[in-house]
C-alpha cells in the first residue's frame, strides 16, 4: 500500500501540452515576436481606457453571465443574446463543447494541420481524435465526411484555418453540414473571421441561427488586440448553450475583460484600420516570398493575419527558424503539427514585416 501513487488517466498522458509562441530566445533576449498572431497595432484606445477604468475596482466579482457583452454581440450580429456564451478565450468554449458532448469511445474529427487545441480537447475527455487528410494544406470536406462513423460526436473546423491560413467557402461549409448526421456537433472556429472581406464570409453564424447542431466560436484576441484579457464567445442553439452553461466556470470573464470587449466591439474604425493594414502587408509579404521561389520557398494563400511559408529548397524551415532568432525574429515552427517544412509568420508592423523579409533573404542568400 505504501508504494502506491496517484495515476493520471491514460488519455491525459497521451496529450501533448500546448506550446505557445516564443517571445524570446534561450538567453532571455527580447525578440521581435511574429509567432502568436497578435495585432501589431495593439488594441482600440477605447478598450485600453476601459481596462484601466475597470481595473480600478477589483473587490467585486464580475458579471457571471457577461450580460452586457452578450447583448452587445447580439445587437452587432443580429443574434439572440440568450444563445451566446462567453469564455476565457475561444479556447475555453472549444473545450466546453467537447466536455458536454464527448467522452471515452467517442470520435472527434478535425483536419490535418488544424488548430493544436482540437487534439487536446478531444483527448481531454477520453475521446478519440480522428484526423482527416488535407487538400493542399486546406480543408477537404469529402475527407472529413469519409471519416464519419456512428461513434462520431464532434467535428472541429477552423475557418479560416490556423496554422495554414486557408479558407473554405460558404458552399463547402453548408455541404459539410448537410451531410453530417444530426447528432454530430459541427464546431466552426472563426478566430480569424474578422480579417475576411464581406464576400468571403463563410455563412457560419447564419447556419448556427437555424441548425440545431452548429456552434460558432469567435475571439477578441486577434483583430481586436485583447489577447492578454482572454475573451471569447460562442453561438449555438439554445439547447447546446444551456448544456455548456451548466459546466462553464462562474465569473470566467473578468470585469476588465468584459468592459474592454464592449469598447473594442464598438470601435469599428480600429477594426477596419487593422484589417486594411493586415491586407496590405500580408499581400506585400506574399509577393516577397514568391520572389524567393528560386530558393525553394512557397507561401500558402492566406485569409488571416499570418502567412505559412513552406521551405522546399536548400535551407530547411528548422534552419531558417534558428537563423531568424539569431537575427532577432521569432516565428512559429510547427513540427509537432506535421509542419516541419513550414514557418508560420504573423503580419507585423511595416517595420517588422520589412525587417523580417530582409533577414530571411539574407539567410537564404548566405546559404547559396
Amino acid at each position: 500500500m505504501g508504494n502506491l501513487t496517484p495515476q493520471p488517466k491514460d488519455w491525459i498522458m497521451e496529450i501533448a501540452a500546448y506550446i505557445p509562441g516564443k517571445a524570446g530566445n534561450e538567453d532571455g533576449k527580447k525578440l521581435i515576436k511574429l509567432s502568436a498572431n497578435e495585432n501589431p497595432l495593439g488594441c482600440s484606445p477605447d478598450a485600453a481606457e476601459a481596462i484601466k477604468a475597470a481595473s480600478a475596482s477589483v473587490d467585486r466579482y464580475p458579471d457571471g453571465g457577461s450580460s452586457a457583452l452578450r447583448a452587445a454581440l447580439g445587437a452587432k450580429y443580429d443574434l439572440d443574446p440568450a444563445r451566446i456564451i462567453c469564455g476565457t478565450g475561444s479556447d475555453d468554449v472549444l473545450q466546453l463543447v467537447a466536455n458536454v458532448f464527448t467522452g471515452p469511445g467517442d470520435e472527434i474529427i478535425y483536419v490535418r494541420y488544424g488548430f493544436a487545441v482540437y487534439e487536446i480537447a478531444a483527448r481531454r475527455y477520453g475521446g478519440t481524435p480522428v484526423v482527416a487528410d488535407d487538400r493542399d494544406y486546406g480543408t477537404d470536406v469529402d475527407a472529413i465526411l469519409a471519416k464519419v462513423t456512428d461513434r462520431t460526436k464532434l467535428v472541429y473546423l477552423a475557418n479560416p484555418n490556423n496554422p495554414t491560413g486557408t479558407l473554405s467557402s460558404a458552399q463547402e461549409i453548408k455541404r459539410l453540414h448537410d451531410a453530417l448526421p444530426g447528432n454530430v456537433v459541427l464546431v466552426l472556429d472563426g478566430a480569424y473571421a474578422e480579417y475576411l472581406d464581406t464576400e468571403e464570409d463563410d455563412g457560419a453564424l447564419e447556419l448556427a441561427r437555424t441548425a440545431a447542431n452548429v456552434l460558432v466560436t469567435r475571439t477578441f484576441s486577434k483583430i481586436y488586440g485583447l489577447a492578454a484579457e482572454r475573451i471569447g464567445w460562442g453561438y449555438a442553439s439554445a439547447e447546446i448553450i444551456d448544456a455548456m452553461n451548466r459546466i462553464r466556470q462562474p465569473f470566467n470573464v473578468t470585469a476588465a475583460g468584459q468592459q474592454a470587449a464592449l469598447a473594442a466591439l464598438a470601435d469599428d474604425a480600429f477594426v477596419e484600420r487593422s484589417r486594411t493594414h493586415n491586407r496590405q502587408w500580408r499581400d506585400w509579404m506574399t509577393a516577397e516570398i514568391e520572389s524567393l521561389g528560386n530558393h525553394g520557398l512557397r507561401a500558402v494563400p492566406s485569409h488571416t493575419n499570418f502567412l505559412l511559408v513552406l521551405f522546399e529548397g536548400a535551407v530547411s524551415a528548422e534552419e531558417a527558424n534558428k537563423a531568424l532568432m539569431e537575427k532577432g525574429y521569432v516565428v512559429r515552427w510547427l513540427p509537432g503539427q506535421g509542419l516541419a517544412n513550414g514557418l508560420r509568420i504573423t503580419i507585423g508592423t511595416e517595420e517588422e514585416t520589412r525587417g523580417f523579409v530582409d533577414a530571411l533573404r539574407a539567410i537564404l542568400e548566405a546559404a547559396d
